[in-house]
């Protein structure tokens, strides 16, 4: 792989969307183009390379993030194709986080969809600069304008169009590039990798004038001399300058040029390839990454994007490989690495040597002996380094911006079926939960049962499916089980003393606890407000402690306690059988007693919910909705389809699938995805109350 010794000539982009909008059927047709691979793989025959776990071929869908490298007029583009579906949203997230630029791809029938929108707010919370590039133009529906609109209204992007298509569903045979007003036409015998250029047919002349006008006026608006030009003559600015300008609004996220064609049937896409190296940022475009100082939090440190700065990189992915152990992805934001040499681990204060540094074709691999600011790859090697980790150079140390992951929503129950399966379940659980920062593994001590929590159905069922097929462990697997947590709703203050006296040295241990709500999401508070040295501030640790591990199996049910101010307000202490875990136990029991007296509830999540159907449909949808406790937040009509907004809790949606496929003759298409905690009403919380005491061990 030869080195970019230039960084302007360097794009680390991501191509992010709704699943089905033909992400992967995209970066195939890019890596045919750019002669990274010289036979096209199709998502629908199993074979697309960026497609390369059993689990992905077998069901057409992307899990895991991706990264290829690719070669394009004198551009190295660095690649992540992230997957599309919302149970596998850590993906696009940890991806967004290390990437300068992204692809959004748009159905040109869908238009803007449910994880289109949420990928979109996901790069907005990086400032990830993007392009829009609507595919599916050959589909029956494709509708390259009413898309541009839909953008515009659902996402509140500023799209500057430059391309128009000619033609559309069955008739869609090149696009107009409003730059050059010239004529694309793809010649469809050679794949499209054969294209001729000609004059603007006669049809299209006023169309193609209406939104060359449109692209100039959004492009004058973003720099103030070519105002001054638009406002004398629009005939006196030339693409150049169009470009510049429409570079730089794109890089500072004021503008999304927006392109069209079908990936599919080989359109558009070298032109995409040129807009990419056009208009979206080189590592050099882009501020200096900053961080902080470990030893000391309220110092930043800057990093700029040069090999001459002190080597700094961003963990973002860990993988395991069946034949080569732990691969760790990283993106470097400065300096160089050499093979072989040591970096510290700056967020757990580690030393790790580089084994080897791979650059990453999907599961191909090459090795380098050395990378440079800029660049993305996997090294072999790091133990201690898992996703969110700063990696720097020992003597300069930083620690960058972590990357925060949701909270996982739903569990299943794993048990091996022999003792000689539980060390394979043990060693396949911790390299997928390294993998994966969503995926949680908890033993349960009353059940003995190993306890899997995830992000929905699909993602638990693809663990369990790796856990057979990569560890070869064989193991019964229970019924997904919805994660609740329990919170208050009052004030309370409870006393407790902790004396226990057994010949020798006793234990004393004494807190008086003052418990209320925060607001939701807000989390747990521990304040200390002792004052006259009622408990030596020694043991102020050891009671914060005890009420955590309280808070992990709450009073109601045992579920987790979220979501809790606890004020430490008073106590006493024995100068001789005083300990730790005297208070720590104090504590724990105070915290029950304070819990018990502040009307605690129980909480579930809820889902956001989109059904998209044919018109025919909706009414029986929507009771099918209401019947699930679910709230129709509204309807909106699209292309003789009704799309249904709603939210409903989660424990009501298992089988949603079967059932929507029965009451729609298998034509309404679903997402889901985590919205936010809500109480559960209160004869379903006595239920589920009075369930997970008689499944308890100690309770029979």
């Amino acid at each position: 792989m030869t080195r970019i010794t230039n960084l302007k000539n360097l794009r680390n982009i991501g191509i992010m969307a709704h699943i089905d909008a033909g992400k992967t059927t995209l970066t195939e047709r890019i890596l045919f183009y750019t002669g990274k691979s010289h036979k096209i793989g199709e998502v629908h025959d199993g074979q697309a390379q960026m497609d390369w776990m059993k689990q992905e071929r077998e069901r057409g869908i992307t899990i895991t993030s991706a990264a290829t490298t690719c070669h394009w007029k004198d551009h190295r583009i660095n690649i992540i194709d992230t997957p599309g579906h919302v149970d596998f949203t850590v993906e696009v997230e940890r991806s967004l986080r290390v990437l300068d630029g992204a692809v959004a791809i748009f159905c040109a029938v869908g238009g803007v969809e449910p994880q289109s929108e949420a990928v979109w707010r996901q790069s907005e919370k990086y400032s990830v600069p993007k392009i829009a590039f609507v595919n599916k133009m050959d589909r029956v529906g494709a509708d390259f304008f009413a898309v541009l609109k839909n953008i515009e209204a659902d996402l509140g992007a500023n799209v500057i169009p430059l391309q128009i298509p000619i033609g559309k569903e069955d008739n869609f045979r090149g696009i107009i590039d409003l730059m050059e007003m010239k004529a694309y036409i793809y010649d469809s015998d050679s794949l499209g990798k054969n294209f001729h250029t000609e004059d603007i047919p006669r049809d299209y002349i006023d169309i193609a004038k209406e939104y060359h006008h449109i692209m100039v006026e959004k492009a004058v608006e973003l720099e103030d001399s070519l105002m001054e030009k638009y406002l004398e003559s629009e005939e006196k600015i030339n693409p150049q300058e169009l470009i510049v300008a429409i570079r730089k609004g794109t890089i500072a996220n004021k503008i999304v040029p927006a392109l069209c064609g079908s990936a599919f049937r080989n359109k558009g896409v070298q032109r995409l390839l040129d807009a990419i190296t056009l208009y979206l940022p080189s590592p050099l475009d882009l501020p200096s990454i900053s961080g902080i100082d470990p030893d000391d939090s309220s110092k930043v440190i800057e990093r700029k994007a040069s090999d001459n700065e002190p080597f700094s990189a961003l963990a973002f992915k860990v993988q395991t490989d069946l034949h080569m152990g732990k691969l760790v992805y990283f993106r470097v934001y400065s300096g160089k690495l050499e093979a072989g040499s040591y970096v510290l681990n700056a967020t757990k204060d580690r030393k790790e040597r580089v084994g080897r540094i791979l650059q990453m074709h999907a599961n191909e691999r090459e090795s380098r002996t050395e990378i440079y600011a800029g660049d993305i790859a996997a090294a072999i090697g790091f133990d201690h380094t898992t996703t969110g980790d700063t990696l720097c150079d020992l003597d300069n140390p930083v620690i960058l911006e972590a990357i925060e992951f949701p909270a996982p929503v739903m569990s299943i129950s794993i048990k091996p079926e022999s003792r000689q399966e539980q060390d394979k379940l043990s060693k396949g659980l911790n390299r997928l939960s390294e993998e994966d920062p969503t995926f949680y593994v908890n033993f349960d001590d009353e059940t003995e049962e190993t306890i899997l929590s995830g992000m929905g159905e699909l993602h638990l069922e693809i663990i369990v499916d790796r856990l057979k097929h990569e560890f070869n462990v064989e193991a019964v697997v229970g019924r997904p089980k919805v994660a609740y947590k329990e919170t208050i709703l009052n004030h309370a203050q409870a006393n407790y003393k902790h004396v226990k006296q057994t010949g020798g040295r006793g234990q004393y241990g004494h807190v008086v606890l003052e418990i209320s709500p925060t607001g939701p999401s807000e989390g747990f508070e521990f304040k200390n407000s002792i004052t006259g040295g009622s408990i030596p501030r020694e043991y102020i640790p050891a009671i914060e402690k005890g009420v955590i591990s309280a808070m992990q199996k709450g009073v109601l049910a045992g579920f987790p306690v979220v979501d809790v101010k606890v004020d430490l307000i008073d106590g006493s202490y024995h100068e001789v059988d005083s300990s730790e875990m005297a208070f720590r136990v104090a504590a724990s029991e105070c915290f029950r007693q304070a819990f018990r007296k502040a009307v605690p509830v129980l909480l579930e999540p809820y889902m956001s919910l989109e059904v998209v159907t044919p018109e025919e449909h909706v009414g029986a949808i929507v009771g099918n909705i209401c019947s699930r406790r679910g709230k129709v937040q509204g309807l909106e009509a699209r292309v003789n389809q009704q799309i249904v907004q709603a939210e409903v809790p989660l424990a009501e949606m298992f089988g949603y699938a079967t059932d929507l496929r029965s009451l729609s003759s298998g034509r309404a298409l679903y997402t889901m995805h985590f919205e936010k905690y809500v109480e559960v009403p209160f004869e379903i919380a006595e239920k589920i109350i009075e369930e997970k005491r008689s499944a308890s061990p100690s309770a029979r």
